[in-house]
């Protein structure tokens, strides 16, 4: 044997009968025995590494079913903007961070909030013009569906006062000049990101080592990069290279689906086979589309995404993906969405016939109640994102109404109703670390401390039913149930230890637990100084 972990509390196992185990040894990349650790310890060569885990938690690896990988490795070295808690500190870090760019160079990223803000008002481009003169900026809201450019950036994308809105797309204007504010929602965006230049190969390469070894130190094992496109290629040379320590199932853009086909020279490392489409935007943009205005918008009921657009172009590239044998992806916030998406892959599946394609609908948050059963009745996946929960809850109920809450983010209805959940983070736009996601999934306290007992709480998760749907969830949710997502011998060694037993005590410090020691394809990639391991 390489590597024996004994000493352990050894759990979501599959198939187990007798006493519970307490040690796994590893030979290669695979898990071999599990069992009792005076057992297992007989399987000691003089090559094994031994480690004793001291009673510790051992899990299966983290799979995070919904990130975008390469962004977040970028972000790791951009402008943090999250916790800006008022404009005069969001301005600050701008300027501060500015000040170390070259001239010229962009200013990206951020992840901004401004529902952070006293009075949450919006940011506009004459907030930050006087302290970014020499770079242009494209500052992402932390959902991704809202940017802040300032003015050299939008003069450079051709934006003005004469500029038409894209479908699925709006440049908020000044109310009394017309003049754009800087804040493009959605497909607006995508003006101002073509004349972004592209970051070098040797950038991305740094960007994708930052990511992976972020991901070890928080027992994150396994990724769906939800748009990954070109970057599977830099995930497949930094694998290559020995260094990737992350399991990566990279999806295309749908419009690009032909280049996820029979695209798997590395299927245990970096794998394709799915694709991922927009049907709308999100609820802090006020961009997901909803049946029923914002309460404090009433003349909006969000936008469809600009793929929806023209009239059945969505349908026909899910159904020519889905006749590929492809796996398909579609992003869906509001509720018409949700009944959008759940129609059409309802039809696709009528007019290509039974497989097993496990459609998904990314991040569900907002449902119909009526719609709830749909997931487990036509076997449609729920990606979702339990940290957007204790997120959007500071705010989420002044916006829709109390009327509207009965499926929002509808976990524990989901649930019962017999659905498969797929848990992740949606890092960049929430932490990456497992642990605030699961702490949101079984506590849902908000952010703000208003709701200590949860908000909604009868869409509570147990531990259990959290960590199965980060784990095992998340391996069906990409077809990899048969390698991972238990700790099963056979299947691959990814592990991740903890420093606290988050299935006993107290619940509520679930978000203070830590990882001590992860195990990646075999090998230790990350250990905790001072943990004695």
């Amino acid at each position: 044997m390489d590597l024996l972990i004994i000493n352990a509390d050894v759990r979501m196992t599959e198939g187990q009968a007798g006493p519970s185990p307490t040690a796994v040894a590893i030979g290669g990349n695979r898990i071999v025995q599990i069992g009792r650790s005076e057992d297992i310890l007989a399987l000691v060569t003089k090559k094994t590494q031994v480690i004793d885990a001291r009673g510790k938690l051992l899990l299966p690896g983290f799979n995070d079913a919904h990130v975008h990988f390469l962004d977040g490795g970028f972000s790791l070295a951009n402008v943090h903007l999250r916790d800006a808690s008022t404009i005069e500190e969001f301005v600050r870090r701008i300027r501060v961070h500015a000040e170390s760019l070259p001239p010229g160079q962009w200013l990206l990223g951020g992840e901004w909030d401004h529902e952070n803000w006293p009075g949450a008002p919006l940011p506009r481009k004459d907030m930050i013009d006087a302290v970014t003169p020499r770079h242009p900026v494209l500052l992402s809201r932390t959902d991704g569906h809202m940017a802040l450019a300032n003015s050299l950036a939008l003069k450079l994308a051709g934006i003005g006062r004469h500029t038409q809105d894209v479908p699925g797309g709006l440049i908020v204007r000044d109310a009394a000049t017309g003049e754009p504010t800087g804040l493009l929602k959605d497909a607006a965006m995508n003006a101002v990101w073509r004349v972004v230049p592209d970051p070098s190969p040797d950038e991305k390469i740094a960007a994708a080592r930052r990511a992976t070894d972020y991901a070890a130190q928080l027992g994150v094992t396994s990724v769906h990069d939800v748009l990954a496109g070109d970057a599977v290629h830099v995930y497949r040379a930094l694998a290559a290279r020995g260094q990737l320590k992350t399991r990566v199932y990279g999806m295309y853009p749908l419009s690009r689906w032909p280049e996820a086909v029979n695209h798997n020279p590395n299927p245990s490392l970096v794998r394709t086979g799915a694709v991922k489409g927009f049907s709308d935007g999100s609820l802090g943009s006020s961009t997901a589309w909803m049946f029923e205005p914002y309460c404090d918008d009433p003349d909006n009921c969000g936008l469809p995404g600009d793929q929806m657009f023209p009239p059945g172009a969505m349908l026909e590239r899910v159904r020519a993906a889905d006749s590929a044998g492809l796996q398909v992806a579609l992003h869906a916030i509001g509720d018409r969405a949700n009944l959008e998406v759940l129609d059409l892959f309802a039809q696709v599946a009528k007019t290509n016939g039974p497989r097993d394609r496990r459609f998904r609908v990314e991040h569900a948050q907002h449902l119909r109640p009526s719609d709830i059963p749909r997931f487990a009745r036509e076997r449609v996946i729920a990606s979702v994102q339990s940290y957007h929960a204790i997120d959007d809850g500071r705010w989420c109920e002044p916006r829709l109404g109390t009327g509207r809450l009965d499926g929002t983010y509808a976990f524990r209805s989901l649930l019962d109703a017999g659905a498969t959940l797929a848990l992740g983070t949606d890092w960049v736009v929430a932490p990456l670390d497992p642990m605030p996601t699961l702490d949101a999934a079984v506590n849902r306290r908000t952010l703000d401390g208003k709701h200590p007992g949860g908000w909604l709480p009868g869409q509570k998760m147990s531990v259990t039913e959290a960590v199965r749907a980060y784990t095992a969830g998340s391996a069906f949710a990409e077809f990899a149930e048969q390698d991972k997502g238990t700790i099963t011998p056979g299947k691959l060694a990814d592990l991740v230890l903890l420093d606290n037993n988050i299935f006993e005590g107290d619940p509520a410090g679930i978000g203070k637990t830590r990882v001590v020691l992860t195990v990646f394809d075999g090998r230790v990639v990350w250990a905790a100084k001072g943990a004695g391991i």
